[in-house]
């Protein structure tokens, strides 16, 4: 977007650096912040402990703005595939309850509701894939009133195919199903509004693009969805008064903070404080525009190279995301090794190559990637 933010990414002056969606690089405020807080416990101890629960909460707080959603909504785990099992075994199953889906979610948003599967014989309603797409029409027919819940990612990691996440949350509340989302491929470059999208729940992580350190996994849980859900992994902070050591029958939490079991990794909540900080004043509407010049930038280019675009292009289903398949049979793997020879790094996922660039790439980037693919 400019140079200063590209200057706090010293990735940037090695790699074109178009993998974001797999791990994204930190910035130089943020691994401040992180060894800030280790020396702080080198030098002091304990004695700043307060401070380190003050730096959480303010990057709860910033994450819950860019949600727009309220603080005690958002709880913090170890990762995406935590916040959906949660959701999954927090519920109470019955006899005929079904779940739909799309058949190439990641993993993570599979194997919580495959578990539900097989251990209380629900039925899971998977969409398939039509040309790098999901036919909305066809994923919201598989919706009837014995759904309990629907779950999609916002952004798939696959295609960066993007979902209209309000039409399928009105279409799961008119069943009164749950709408659960994995929102891990969109927070950071898709603004997203979750209570206006009628998301009931929410999973995803600091690694991708909030640029954050990694272990700092982010489950949203609506008032509607906490009604129905029951925190089944519990610790000492899940109760109303943690440092009441004396009374161990208090009730658990009203909201999500009753899924934060005990202590966190004080450091990476400093790094992703910073990280957060950034994209929030950075603008994700700007972050989101850049990017979507960005691709078609890139989508120009590749017109009349030997490769066919999948990821939908279409106004509406378009995200950062682009992935791309070679028509001469040039396996991903391959093109993403020749790719790396040369300082440019993407990712091979199933039969495509994903470029995923973020707000420190720039056009140059691009036509280096474009110049060099075989």
């Amino acid at each position: 977007m400019n140079e200063k933010i590209r200057a706090l990414f010293p990735i940037t002056k090695n790699y074109a650096y178009l993998n974001s969606a797999a791990v994204a690089p930190l910035p130089t405020i943020s691994i401040e912040a992180v060894n800030r807080q280790l020396r702080d416990v080198s030098e002091n101890g304990s004695l700043n402990f307060n401070q380190w629960i003050d730096t959480k909460s303010r990057a709860r707080g910033i994450i819950a703005q860019m949600l727009k959603v309220k603080p005690e909504q958002i709880a913090f785990m170890r990762n995406t595939s935590d916040g959906l099992s949660t959701i999954a075994n927090g519920l109470n199953w019955r006899s005929g309850d079904n779940i739909v889906s799309f058949a190439k979610e990641f993993p993570a948003n599979f194997h919580a509701w495959r578990r539900i599967r097989d251990a209380f014989g629900v039925e899971l309603r998977l969409c398939p894939e039509r040309d790098g797409r999901i036919d909305l029409d066809e994923f919201i027919e598989l919706i009837d009133g014995n759904t309990r819940l629907v779950s999609i990612s916002a952004v798939q990691y696959g295609s960066g195919f993007r979902a209209d996440l309000e039409r399928i949350g009105r279409a799961a509340r008119a069943v009164d199903a749950l709408f659960v989302v994995d929102i891990i491929q969109a927070f950071g470059t898709t603004a997203l509004d979750l209570e206006a999208q009628m998301v009931d729940a929410a999973a995803g992580a600091s690694h991708k693009w909030l640029c954050a350190p990694e272990g700092c996994g982010i489950l949203y849980l609506s008032d509607r969805a906490r009604e129905r859900i029951e925190p089944t992994l519990v610790g000492w902070i899940s109760v109303g008064e943690p440092w009441d050591f004396e009374d161990n029958e208090q009730k658990y939490k009203p909201n999500a903070l009753a899924w934060e079991t005990g202590t966190g990794t004080a450091s990476l909540f400093y790094g992703l404080e910073q990280s957060v900080k950034l994209l929030d004043e950075s603008g994700v509407g700007n972050i989101q525009r850049h990017l979507e010049e960005l691709s078609n930038y890139l989508c120009e280019l590749l017109a009349g190279k030997n490769y066919e675009i999948v990821s939908s292009r279409a106004k509406s289903e378009k995200s950062q995301i682009v992935c791309i398949k070679h028509l001469g049979g040039v396996s991903p793997a391959e093109i993403a090794k020749r790719l790396e020879r040369e300082n440019i790094i993407v990712s091979p996922r199933n039969d495509r190559i994903r470029i995923a660039p973020h707000f420190f790439n720039n056009q140059e980037d691009i036509e280096k990637l474009v110049e060099v693919l075989p």
